[in-house]
């Protein structure tokens, strides 16, 4: 377990969506340094905005394709935080640059956490792992399912992690997040750009669009619970595990958009096109285990939370 307070992280893919805000929090946290490593192919800059403004946080453009630069940077860390990723779709369309960044890049991280002595590594696994659900809630020893590039590739990082742990004592916590939105989302998520496409439609006066009958139901979390769980992965005992993180609430794509329709005042009706194709159409995680073991429950419900989305497109009446 590493404390918050005064400690020093890492947080590689910490321009992104979820990175963003896990920075903000351990700012709120009184971390003591924090430096973020990434890419910017999907992070951006402003992002990280308002943690910049308190002298900080370090940011620094890379790859963790490059081992010398993860070292350096992770060298003298009391916790990293690792995020980066190619998403679902790039996975599809790009398997092999999946498997550079995801598992390599993802072992780059891991070995060199091992080399340091790091205290712990938290990694952001995905509920991709499970495959649609065989039943609901689904635990963690739900089996694994999956059937895309990117839910390979989240399985991959996990065993990594375990092997590291039993053969060299790596401490780790991996979180299997649902389905996450909130505050600086785009609409490359494949089961939550639904949210962002919605809105846009409603600012330009056009009718949401929702594929197939939007019976598709998922467990959608907010990203500042989804920020809160990995700093309470990264101060507990809890090691050598993974955990869902969710609401254990399910909701419709109907549902979903009927909610944005309201709170942002518009009379518009949806418009119903043929189903796009869709790797998973029914996930709800339990949340027994993250409750038990890191004290995480979410507290945002995701009528309230969507009102943070349309605030943040200023759509909200």
């Amino acid at each position: 377990m590493t404390q918050i307070e005064g400690s020093k992280f890492l947080v590689i893919g910490g321009a992104g969506f979820i990175g963003s805000h896990i920075v903000d929090q351990l700012i709120d946290g009184d971390a003591a340094q924090i430096t973020v490593l990434d890419n910017f192919v999907r992070g951006k800059r402003s992002n990280l905005d308002p943690a910049l403004a308190s002298g900080r946080v370090e940011v620094v453009e890379g790859s963790i394709l490059d081992q010398e630069l993860v070292r350096r940077l992770m060298d003298g860390c009391d916790g990293a935080f690792h995020l980066a990723a190619l998403w679902l779709y790039e996975c599809v369309h790009e398997p092999r640059k999946a498997l550079e960044h995801n598992v390599v890049g993802t072992y780059n991280v891991v070995e060199t956490a091992q080399e340091l002595g790091l205290p712990k590594l938290v990694y952001s696994s995905s509920a991709s792992v499970y495959g649609n659900a065989r039943t609901v809630p689904m635990t963690e020893e739900h089996p694994f399912d999956n059937r895309s590039m990117y839910g390979a590739t989240k399985i991959a990082g996990e065993q990594f992690l375990r092997a590291f742990h039993d053969q060299h004592g790596l401490e780790y916590v991996a979180l299997r997040y649902m389905n996450v939105y909130g505050p600086r989302m785009d609409d490359k998520g494949v089961y939550v750009s639904v949210i962002v496409k919605v809105l846009d439609r409603i600012a330009r006066g056009e009718r949401p669009t929702i594929h197939g009958d939007g019976t598709q139901a998922f467990d959608f979390v907010h990203v500042s619970d989804v920020a809160r769980c990995n700093l309470l992965a990264m101060a507990a005992p809890a090691s050598d595990a993974a955990y869902n993180v969710g609401t254990g609430v399910q909701t419709s794509i109907r549902e979903l958009v009927d909610e944005l329709l309201e709170i942002t005042g518009s009379e518009l009706e949806p418009e119903y096109l043929p189903g796009a194709h869709m790797f998973v159409t029914n996930r709800l995680g339990s949340t027994e285990a993250a409750e038990r073991d890191l004290g995480f429950h979410a507290q945002i419900p995701w009528r309230q939370g969507l009102r943070t989305v349309a605030r943040h497109e200023a759509l909200l009446r």
